[in-house]
């Protein structure tokens, strides 16, 4: 991972509770954390919606780091939250579990109600009953659902989800600020648009497109290709998260409830997009991974699956107004590092 001197500077570290943090995203966040001095109790459930063996790889890349805590636990278990809160104490919390994918949500939805409400719902609750300075969780461009309008704004009304996978992150961002306008609880919600990188899933495309090509098997692609989205690397996603952590969410003091701004409040509450800003072609996407492959792909067109959008565009401008960031890795550049990746991966 690049690490920028943004990242590494730093005037006073904090313990901050990493949920999620054997996950693609949380093991990337926990290492700029790690590097820069923060300590970092970090817990996982560590459950098979994908083999785990893949994310107990991942928590040996941060094991030998002396600030780091592991602890194996479901964020759904309201008595493993508070005993957590309660002993470990965190200044800060970023909520990276959850259950993905949007049409997983189609086959069994309670597991995500489980985890994204339930879950979410008690560490809400750690927070404000143990004076944490700032709440950090995972949204997803998945929330602009039905919305056609280009980029998608964090100014936008988001009130049609076509999937309950999405259902569940809006949600996640109304009850932050119910508990921010109640208790004073600062927030902020990151809408994440479709991150790819080094340590990926399995359930999502380039591990699928990957792995299919090398095995001379068909890929599936969907609306038979007719489809965009703004594909995020990891190293810009994880710089993001820990720059908002920094960045403590305070009121907005232009709102005004005449006329409500859905990305801002009276209460310390913040909404902010973290995408490419650049979407590209689903078939652009599958040419630059044949190209880095030096294969071409079998192709299954198919039509447009349950739950999924057309495009996926990120504007940005509000993080970096607030944040002083943007992310800008070049999609050769980071399908590139995917394709190392994945190719010593599963040589060894």
């Amino acid at each position: 991972m690049r690490l920028s001197t943004t990242q590494l500077a730093r005037t006073r570290f904090v313990k901050i509770l990493l949920t999620g943090v054997a996950g693609f995203i949380g093991m990337h966040v926990a290492q700029i954390l790690l590097k820069r001095g923060d300590e970092v109790v970090g817990i996982d459930n560590l459950n098979d919606y994908y083999d785990p063996h893949l994310k107990h790889e991942r928590l040996a890349q941060l094991t030998p780091y002396s600030n780091f805590k592991f602890i194996q636990g479901d964020i759904a278990d309201k008595q493993t939250i508070e005993d957590l809160f309660i002993k470990e104490k965190p200044g800060r919390v970023i909520n990276l579990a959850a259950q993905a994918g949007v049409r997983y949500s189609l086959k069994n939805p309670y597991t995500y109600i489980q985890t994204n409400l339930v879950g979410f719902g008690n560490l809400l609750e750690g927070c404000r009953h143990n004076d944490v300075e700032h709440f950090v969780y995972a949204s997803s461009s998945s929330v602009y659902g039905a919305n056609t309008h280009m980029p998608f704004s964090v100014h936008d009304n988001v009130d049609h989800p076509v999937s309950l996978y999405a259902a569940s992150k809006k949600a996640n961002e109304l009850m932050a600020h119910t508990y921010s306008h109640l208790y004073g609880l600062p927030t902020t919600g990151l809408r994440y648009f479709t991150v790819y990188g080094p340590w990926g899933r399995p359930d999502m495309s380039p591990w699928l497109f990957t792995s299919a090509i090398l095995e001379d098997r068909p890929i599936n692609v969907f609306n038979h290709g007719k489809m965009q989205r703004d594909f995020t690397y990891i190293d810009d996603i994880a710089e993001g998260t820990v720059r908002v952590i920094d960045r403590v969410a305070t009121p907005d003091p232009n709102f005004t409830t005449d006329t409500p701004d859905p990305g801002t409040s009276s209460a310390p509450y913040r909404v902010y997009n973290i995408g490419n800003h650049q979407p590209v072609e689903l078939m652009a996407f599958i040419k630059i991974i044949e190209d880095c492959l030096g294969q071409e792909a079998k192709k299954n067109y198919l039509p447009m699956q349950p739950g999924d959008v057309v495009a996926t565009y990120a504007d940005v401008e509000d993080l970096k107004r607030d944040v002083g960031y943007e992310p800008k890795t070049p999609l050769e550049y980071g399908i590139g590092r995917w394709v190392e990746w994945y190719r010593e991966y599963t040589s060894t």
